[in-house]
């Protein structure tokens, strides 16, 4: 399975990004397709999932309301489109993999098995 994130980069406060994750070497029917993003000094944590085979999402708190995640079946790929965008925010953000799971399960970190390798989004204020 590789996972190559992208669309990160610097934006103001407020502003947007979309990120890209695009996924091969697998059928994703019975996947969970994750975003989760790690600062500096601090752990990682989730940020949003989506159930490849119906749609189903979760958010964290945080971003709920702010952030979307969504995927193209045809390009085996999931999109994470940001806005409003805080200094908070700013992180590597990272997409994973994992098996089909109940929508409380998305934001585990032991549902995904494979990780790309992450795109920058900084947030200045």
């Amino acid at each position: 399975v590789q996972l190559q994130a992208s669309g990160g980069g610097l934006v103001q406060a407020g502003g947007s990004l979309r990120l890209s994750c695009a996924a091969s070497g697998l059928s994703f029917s019975s996947s969970s397709m994750g975003w989760f993003r790690q600062a500096p000094g601090k752990e990682r944590e989730f940020v949003a999932a989506i159930r490849w085979g119906d749609g189903t999402t979760r958010y964290a708190d945080d971003v709920k309301g702010r952030f979307t995640i969504s995927k193209d079946n045809a390009k085996n790929t999931v999109y994470l489109q940001m806005i409003s965008l805080k200094p908070e925010d700013t992180a590597v953000y990272l997409c994973a993999r994992g098996r089909s799971v109940a929508w409380y399960a998305l934001s585990r970190n032991n549902v995904y098995d494979d990780w790309g390798q992450g795109t920058q989004v900084t947030v200045s204020s």
